[in-house]
Parts: structure tokens; C-alpha cells; sequence
């Protein structure tokens, strides 16, 4: 990060391009981060870099760190645990470095009550890694003119959507409508991509996972809505890669 960026906005787009790069390595590229994470190696950390990339790679040297360090020997817990176990434990590891990451930032600059309060804010604003990996932050979003998917139910989303409206929320349990700010967060959470986290957008491509049922931007995981037209039955990276392991 650009030491000379000390707004909360600069720190929060530092946080947001880390968490991208650690989300694709635990969703769209964990066959590949499944791979490198092996037992065999020495004590290896999951880095999320500035460029919105990820890197599984040995803790730095230098002591103390430059910046605060990732849970160290992630790949040692592998193989002893059931796949998606594993990746839950790393992703809450993975968010607890992101906030440690972006608070040292807000130290070094200086932020006061306000500027902290302004990043946490920012930083609450999107599902945690581990919500986005273990699903808690998706819940299907329903194009409001879109058709059912597979041939299934009329309740169940339609496979991919390019609609120009923002797909139906889902139904609030009664005792959550009087409050806005829970309201407000299941909103932010009802639209999100399984692949970056980000909300829905009017007008964008999304494309639903058979298999998980989960939603995702056609351009996180490579779909053009021409392809789309082309898929019968579409299965999201994750889903592909726990096939082929089996």
C-alpha cells in the first residue's frame, strides 16, 4: 500500500482488493490454493495481495513483520480435516488478518475515533470471508422477470441473469422488519457474489451454480451470457473441483 494514502477510503480499498484475492483463492481458484497448501512443506501462510491476487507462501523473515502475518501452517491442518472444514478455518483466519491488516494501517496514519469508526463502517459493509465460503452471506437472488431454473419450481431463480431489475429479496422473518440497520445488512448480503463478495448490480450478468445453488458475476467465473445460453446444467469451480477429487 501507498504510504502516503492515509485516508480511511484508501485503507478500506486496500482491505477490499486483499479480501477479493483471498475470496478467489478460496472459491474460484481452490483447486489450485487446495494444491499448493501441501502438508509436506514448511509452514505456509495465505496472503491477499494489493492487486486483488492471493499468494500461499512462507511468513516473512523479518522481525518484526512489516505488516501483521497471516495463521501460520495452514497447510499442515489439510489433510486432517474435511475439505470444506478446512476451508472455513481459513477463512476465519483470513478475515481476522484482514481487519488486523487494516487497523495497523489506520495506527501507522494516525486515524482518530472518527476515521476508525468511518473503516470499520466501510469494512462491515461487506460479508467476511468466511460468510462467503461457507454460504451464510448467499441467499439466492430471484430475477423478477426471469425464468425458473432447470425446469424446477417457479420459486426457485432463474439459472443466469442479465435482468435490468434488482432480483426480489428474499422473504425477512417478521421479528427482523422493524429494524432498518438489520434490514439494511440483509440486504447488503441478500445480492452478493460467492466468487468476490460484491453486491448486485442492476443490469449485470449473473450466472447460478446447479450444484450449490450459489450466485456469481458471469465475469468471476469466466461466462458470457452467450455461453450461458450453451449450458444445461452449469457447475461453479468449487463445485468442478470437489467433483474431480471425488
Amino acid at each position: 500500500m501507498n504510504h502516503h494514502a492515509r485516508s480511511p477510503e484508501d485503507v478500506f480499498r486496500d482491505f477490499r482488493a486483499r479480501r477479493a484475492g483471498i475470496v478467489k483463492a478460496l472459491t474460484t481458484d481452490v483447486e489450485k490454493f487446495y494444491q499448493q497448501c501441501d502438508p509436506e512443506k514448511e509452514n505456509l501462510c495465505l496472503y491477499g495481495l494489493p492487486n486483488e491476487t492471493w499468494d500461499v507462501t512462507l511468513p516473512a523473515e523479518e522481525v518484526p513483520p512489516e505488516l501483521p502475518e497471516p495463521a501460520l501452517g495452514i497447510n499442515f491442518a489439510r489433510d486432517g480435516m474435511i475439505e470444506k472444514d478446512w476451508l472455513s478455518l481459513v477463512a476465519v483466519h483470513s478475515d481476522a488478518w484482514l481487519l488486523s491488516v487494516a487497523f495497523y494501517f489506520g495506527a501507522r496514519f494516525g486515524f482518530d475515533k472518527e476515521a476508525r469508526r468511518r473503516l470499520f463502517t466501510m469494512v462491515n459493509g461487506l460479508p467476511t470471508v468466511y460468510e462467503i465460503v461457507t454460504g451464510v452471506a448467499k441467499k439466492q437472488p430471484k430475477p423478477s422477470n426471469g425464468s425458473s431454473k432447470s425446469g424446477k419450481s417457479n420459486s426457485k431463480p432463474s439459472r443466469h441473469s442479465n435482468s435490468n431489475s434488482k432480483p426480489a429479496k428474499p422473504a425477512q422473518p417478521k421479528d427482523e422488519e422493524d429494524n432498518d440497520q438489520e434490514d439494511a445488512q440483509e440486504e447488503e448480503q441478500a445480492y452478493s457474489c460467492a466468487s468476490c463478495g460484491e453486491t448486485y448490480v442492476n443490469g449485470e450478468f449473473w450466472i447460478c451454480c446447479d450444484i450449490c445453488e450459489k450466485w456469481f458475476h458471469g465475469k468471476c467465473v469466466r461466462i458470457t451470457p452467450a455461453k450461458a445460453e450453451h449450458i444445461k446444467h452449469y457447475k461453479c469451480p468449487a463445485c468442478s473441483s470437489k467433483r474431480s477429487r471425488e
